[in-house]
């Protein structure tokens, strides 16, 4: 699509700047006009619709590389391949950084706030981390859109994320009504009237260009042509990153006055085919496998089976636990980075040297050892995977049958030589980052050697800091969000609208464990009462007073808050 933006620009004899931003605006869907026309239709849980969002996802992401790509064509008028390497390479950084500090710390900071009960206050801290992110992309050069995109990726894990949707929707229609209203400031009418040509070319080429493309790369991929056409008719308008593009060209001086108009009025009659489209997708999916020949159909069935075969072979555990350590490592490795580059930001504008007349050398040595030693549980525990890695590598792949009488002695060799190299790699790797802060070699020598003291001192807490932090990045990604206050609340009688619902477990130690909820008297000594038991995957509903509780089992208690509180006592008080 950017090619035949590009194309079309240079056909109406437009600069080449503003081909290029045309074929970008247009290599983009809008994914609040696609969700809100797939909710508005029903289809919002059909499979062909949750593929669509799988790539208005991954459009979003590209588009913020995209939009930071041509800041960078836009300034120096080209962009080299190392140009195109460092930008890339320093948003993967701010991405990895924000991303993984976010979902560690973002969740549980909402959970906090949210046991304040206060609708204000919870709305106010996630506008507050919405605008700070963004401020903080702007700060670094990049779209306030990719802080404001990262920020609600980090919030969508919170168990919150449901009450934040309800709050923050009204400030969304607000800010919506806004938006659209200063992009209609931004029209001239003459400009229409006198780009109609281009505008009604540019529409064709939106509509018919992304449904051949995304039906094409859908059907590649491995699905039928129904849901391929599907999801390709599903794509076919711009929005509001095509907006942002187009306000970038405007912002940078480099693109024309007509361009931004333009790109709104595709959008709109683009907006408008959108739930035609959506809606007409069966019809023509049927039209084709009605018309087509018998030898069309069959081989493009027998393209869909084989595809589908492929991506259901299951690789085995050897191969799954060496991707997964491969990704920990590499993740491990863009962290570190991060570190170093946040400290080395600081470092450049610390007051220490010329207020307090500090040698400066000095103050970089204490930034780099600063930067090693937030560093040293991801070196650790990269070291660590490097030495499971090789015992892995050892046993898995040097078998008997392939070494013959030298099995042990080959095993012993990969076990130590990949540990060891990526070892070697990694201190290398740590120099190339220090570069930035140390110019000497006999300083780098000298702090690598009280780093190493260091990580042999305080070991065992560096790999309790790093599994912690793991551990937290797990649940946050596993755990599911609370459910929605809307869709339950209606539904109960006036009696249950201040009971609230808790679950417990149970353990060996309960003294409900073995006993019939009748035995227990629950609904006497507490008022709650039991109303459904998640045992190992199966579900009792509504459970009879004869139900035996065993230990393991997910207690569903219903009352108010007191009655939960007596009824959790009661269940987990150790027997005197």
């Amino acid at each position: 699509m950017i090619w035949v933006g590009y194309e079309i620009g240079q056909g109406f004899h437009w600069s080449p700047m503003d081909s290029l931003f045309l074929g970008a605006m247009l290599s983009v869907s809008s994914t609040t006009i696609i969700v809100k026309a797939l909710a508005e239709l029903g289809l919002s849980k059909e499979p062909f619709a949750q593929l669509i969002f799988g790539v208005l996802i991954i459009e979003d992401i590209l588009a913020i590389a995209m939009i930071a790509l041509l800041s960078g064509i836009a300034m120096t008028g080209s962009l080299s391949v190392g140009e195109v390497g460092l930008t890339l390479g320093k948003l993967s950084l701010f991405l990895v950084g924000t991303l993984v500090v976010g979902l560690i710390a973002i969740p549980r900071f909402l959970t906090y706030v949210s046991r304040f009960r206060s609708h204000e206050t919870l709305l106010i801290t996630v506008l507050g981390l919405c605008f700070g992110m963004s401020l903080l992309a702007a700060k670094l050069g990049y779209s306030v859109a990719l802080g404001a995109f990262l920020i609600g990726a980090v919030i969508a894990e919170s168990r919150e994320i449901h009450r934040i949707e309800s709050l923050v929707e009204p400030v969304r229609d607000m800010f919506s009504a806004v938006f659209f209203v200063a992009i209609g400031l931004m029209i001239d009418p003459t400009l229409l009237a006198e780009h109609w040509r281009a505008i009604g070319v540019i529409s064709l080429a939106v509509m018919v260009g992304q449904i051949l493309s995304c039906t094409f790369g859908t059907f590649l991929s491995g699905h039928d042509t129904r849901t391929a056409l599907r999801v390709g008719m599903g794509l076919a308008q711009i929005g509001e990153f095509s907006f942002i593009i187009a306000s970038l060209g405007q912002t940078l001086n480099v693109t024309s006055r007509f361009l931004y108009p333009i790109a709104v009025a595709v959008s709109v009659i683009t907006t408008l085919a959108t739930p035609y489209l959506i809606r007409g997708s069966d019809a023509v999916a049927t039209g084709f496998e009605r018309l087509a020949p018998r030898w069309l159909t069959d081989t493009l069935l027998i393209y869909t089976h084989w595809v589908g075969r492929l991506g259901r072979r299951n690789p085995d555990m050897v191969t799954r636990m060496i991707r997964k350590w491969s990704l920990q490592m590499l993740l491990n490795a863009a962290l570190i980075a991060v570190v170093f580059v946040v400290v080395s930001f600081f470092a450049a504008r610390s007051p220490a040297a010329g207020v307090l007349g500090i040698p400066g050398s000095w103050v970089n040595s204490a930034y780099w050892l600063l930067a090693v030693f937030v560093s040293l549980p991801l070196f650790i525990a990269t070291t660590r995977k490097l030495g499971a890695l090789g015992m892995l590598l050892a046993e898995a792949k040097v078998t008997q049958k392939s070494a013959g009488v030298r099995a042990p002695m080959i095993r012993a060799i990969v076990a130590q030589v990949v540990p060891i190299g990526g070892s070697a790699i990694l201190g290398l790797y740590v120099v190339v980052l220090s570069s930035t802060l140390l110019t000497s070699w006999k300083a780098l020598v000298i702090l690598l050697g009280l780093a190493g003291l260091l990580s042999w001192v305080l070991r065992r807490t560096f790999i309790r800091v790093y599994s912690q932090a793991q551990n937290a990045l797990t649940d946050t990604l596993s755990q599911p969000p609370a459910p929605r206050e809307t869709e339950t609340q209606p539904l109960l009688p006036p009696l249950l609208r201040h009971a609230n619902l808790r679950t417990l477990q149970l353990t060996t130690a309960s003294p409900a464990s073995g006993r019939l909820i009748r035995e227990l008297r629950l609904r006497t000594l507490c008022g709650a009462s039991i109303v459904g038991i998640d045992r190992n995957g199966d579900s009792v509903i509504n459970p009879g007073p004869d139900e035996e509780l065993r230990a393991g089992d997910q207690v569903l208690l219903l009352g108010s808050t007191e009655q939960l509180a007596s009824a959790e006592r009661l269940l987990t008080a150790r027997p005197h």
